[in-house]
């Protein structure tokens, strides 16, 4: 296979900054974005993590989600679109997003 793919993952949490649950619907309505713009598999785990921010410490549990993408400068601009979205959706300072090239056999 000749074309180059980028693997994207993003981090995101079960709950609200303040403790309250994150509704279901989000992590689905994250999820079918990402299957609509790509026809391509997703897949989601949970995990748990920490954070520092301002010197405090906070632990989260979180879903994973990552999608592998042809690597262009347009998906590039759309997962940095995404990003933002998904602060506002989940109403975070951050979110954990990363990318990196993979080799498919």
């Amino acid at each position: 296979m000749s074309q180059a793919f980028r693997r994207y993952e993003m981090l995101l949490p079960l709950r609200f900054n303040d403790g309250q649950p994150v509704p279901s619907d989000l992590i689905v309505e994250s999820l079918l974005e990402l299957r609509q713009r790509f026809n391509e598999s997703c897949e989601t785990q949970t995990t748990q993590g920490t954070w520092r921010h301002e010197g405090q410490v906070y632990r989260d549990d979180l879903v994973r989600m990552y999608v592998d993408v042809p690597d262009s400068q347009e998906n590039r601009e759309f997962f940095a679109e995404l990003k933002e979205r998904l602060k506002v959706r989940f109403r975070q300072i951050d979110i954990w997003m990363t990318t990196y090239p993979i080799e498919l056999l």
